[in-house]
């Protein structure tokens, strides 16, 4: 594989580089940058400056909207906006509905849901898993029962990130309970405005109101909205895992918090000295950049087979990416010491300006590291992942 990119790559670069410059708000990025909390117009507004740009899909084909740039282009874009610190274009609509409407719904659904997707005309989130199905995603519960030309959907989904600004969610619910569990699941796009649905926050420890539990009571939702076949969800659900766990490797954004990790040890002092030039803390951060260095090749090897989907090296990328963002929040903490203590909500909220204990730096990373706990856990288990790799690429 040749790790250089060519005249082209480095061109689009440039191009790259010169319109997060010049279009990302100085507002958006000083929060992205300083580990502040971003609110809904936060994700919106950046959305669509990326979509009136004609960049807000990049993987998507053309005919719905995307860039028709290669796989690399695209790894250069998201590397070029984690380093320029811009807001995430969330997964929930682009990079994970999305490609299964593309792939498995009807003509109709495509012409609908594709372009407000494309310019976040609807907010979407996730309704997969449950109380009593997480990693085991297929033992889910939530039931769709047919009624002419609805489904009466009863149950609930738990862990629903950022479900309390959504418009519409898409959804596994059981269609038929009495063939083997991964046999009897349907693939639901369901209006988080329609009677019967009720959102109850769950408080995080870090005191932001990031995921919900979404309840279903008699919910009528039309048999037009099933996406595909009834009962072949569970096919529409690993379709769209594949590619959700793609993205959550993250490696420009663990490059960006990297910097920021050393620009942090240099203001640190330790014995006389800035804490990035003792042996021990430096070896920390030392082996942590090699790792990451190494995550970086495997992801650039895996985007370098142009044309194929996602396959089971998104569950390798995903459990190394995941860990190497935690180490990441961990090495912060570390570095800032007894300074990350006092917990802001005002100033990670955006209301007061500066952090009440005077480090605005410092502030936020208590908060991040403990949020940073559930990157090992979403888009299924490290555990879950390590299996799947030890059947599908070691053939164990």
């Amino acid at each position: 594989m040749d790790l250089h990119y060519t005249a082209e790559e480095t061109a689009f670069r440039d191009t790259v580089r010169a319109f997060l410059d010049t279009h990302l708000p100085a507002d958006l990025q000083r929060k992205v940058r300083q580990h502040l909390r971003l609110a809904k117009d936060d994700y919106v507004r950046w959305h669509k400056i990326v979509a009136q740009q004609g960049w807000a899909a990049p993987a998507w084909p053309v005919e719905h909207g995307g860039t028709g740039w290669t796989s690399v282009q695209r790894h250069i874009w998201e590397d070029e906006c984690a380093r320029a610190a811009t807001p995430p274009i969330l997964p929930f609509g682009v990079n994970m509905v999305a490609p299964v409407i593309m792939a498995f719904a009807n003509a109709e659904q495509k012409a609908y849901y594709l372009p407000r997707i494309l310019n976040c005309d609807d907010w979407w989130c996730q309704g997969y898993s449950e109380p009593g199905a997480g990693s085991d995603l297929a033992s889910l519960k939530t039931t769709a029962e047919r009624d002419g030309e609805h489904y009466i959907v009863n149950g609930q989904k738990t862990w629903t990130t950022l479900g309390q600004h959504a418009d519409m969610i898409f959804c596994l619910v059981r269609t038929d309970s009495t063939v083997r569990k991964q046999e009897g699941i349907s693939f639901l796009l369901i209006d988080m405005k329609t009677p019967g649905i009720t959102v109850r926050p769950i408080i995080m420890l870090d005191e932001e109101h990031e995921v919900n539990e979404v309840f279903f009571d008699n919910v009528r939702v039309p048999v037009s909205n099933l996406v595909g076949q009834e009962n072949k969800g569970w096919t529409y659900a690993k379709y769209l895992l594949g590619h959700e766990r793609t993205g959550i490797a993250a490696v420009g954004r663990s490059k960006r918090e990297l910097t920021f990790l050393k620009q942090l040890a240099m203001q640190q002092s330790k014995r006389g000295a800035p804490l990035l030039h003792d042996p021990a803390f430096a070896a920390k951060v030392a082996t942590l950049e090699i790792e990451l260095m190494a995550l970086e090749m495997t992801v650039l090897r895996v985007i370098s087979d142009e044309g194929k989907g996602p396959g089971p090296q998104a569950s390798m990328l995903k459990v190394r990416g995941s860990e190497l963002q935690q180490q990441l929040t961990e090495l912060m903490v570390e570095a800032i010491g007894p300074q990350a203590l006092p917990f802001d909500p005002a100033f990670l909220d955006g209301s007061e300006p500066h952090s009440s204990g005077g480090d605005d730096l410092a502030a936020p990373l208590a908060a991040y590291y403990f949020n940073y706990r559930k990157t090992s856990i979403y888009g299924g288990s490290n555990e879950i992942q390590k299996n799947i790799i030890t059947q599908m690429i070691l053939g164990l």
